[in-house]
């Protein structure tokens, strides 16, 4: 499937899947949209879409998918594509101790990722559980299959640590902080760190403005020639439907 294709049926995944789901209660959706474009001496596009649908299948047993997509150009030469897809299902215990199954794909030419596939169960704790501070961890076991543009592939075990806080500023604004550490098992070497630091700003209770800042980074890249640390910062609406 040609990019550009995947990429608008993304979209359409982003923009259909609210309005399918606006009234019913057990669901909940989360579009997030960014568009810049400029012209005259410097000519830039990026065009960056995250959704989150959730379902509370029951009480204790909820179930979560998110897309995302980035692509960018600099001059009519593209600069950015970034596709990925994660859904995952959490059972509670109890208000503090939860499971949760991951499973995710992504691609990301520019990064050395032709498509990578990972699957691995995870157990949580939260550590605050607000109502202005919510602060939980996480730690879990992927098995992963990637293949790079470089025709290289490789199928290994991680582990993963996650911790997530989020303060409430104000009834309309948020403060949100993610961290994620990836370790290969097999080699010490190859891990990777994520981190994403956001504040998000209510206008009303369908639309907020988020802004955000992401770094992803990755200790060995494939092929090694590749810049280890990718940063992303945006500006986004947010459409909330319940």
């Amino acid at each position: 499937m040609r990019p550009n294709f995947r990429y608008l049926i993304i979209l359409i995944c982003l923009l259909v899947a609210p309005m399918a789901i606006a009234e019913e209660s057990k669901w909940q959706d989360e579009a997030e949209l960014s568009y810049v474009s400029t012209g005259g001496n410097t000519e830039v596009t990026s065009l960056s879409a995250k959704n989150k649908l959730t379902y509370q299948f029951t009480e204790k047993l909820k179930g979560q998918w998110n897309i995302s997509a980035l692509y960018g150009e600099t001059e009519d030469v593209k600069t950015a594509e970034r596709y990925a897809t994660e859904v995952r299902l959490d059972y509670n215990f109890t208000d503090r101790i939860y499971a949760a199954g991951i499973g995710g794909w992504l691609q990301d030419e520019f990064a050395g990722i032709d498509q990578r596939l990972y699957v691995g169960p995870a157990l949580g704790y939260r550590i605050l559980t607000g109502p202005r501070h919510i602060l939980s961890v996480e730690g879990g076991v992927d098995y992963v299959s990637e293949e790079y543009t470089n025709d290289e592939d490789a199928k290994y075990m991680r582990g993963r640590t996650f911790g997530g806080y989020e303060f409430l500023l104000t009834e309309k604004s948020k403060f949100n902080q993610t961290l994620e550490l990836l370790y290969d098992f097999e080699d010490g070497d190859n891990y990777a760190v994520n981190s994403v630091t956001a504040l998000i700003t209510s206008l009303s209770d369908t639309f907020s403005i988020k802004t955000s800042y992401e770094i992803h980074y990755d200790n060995e890249p494939v092929p090694d020639d590749l810049e280890e640390t990718d940063t992303i910062l945006s500006v986004a609406l947010i459409v909330n439907f319940k």
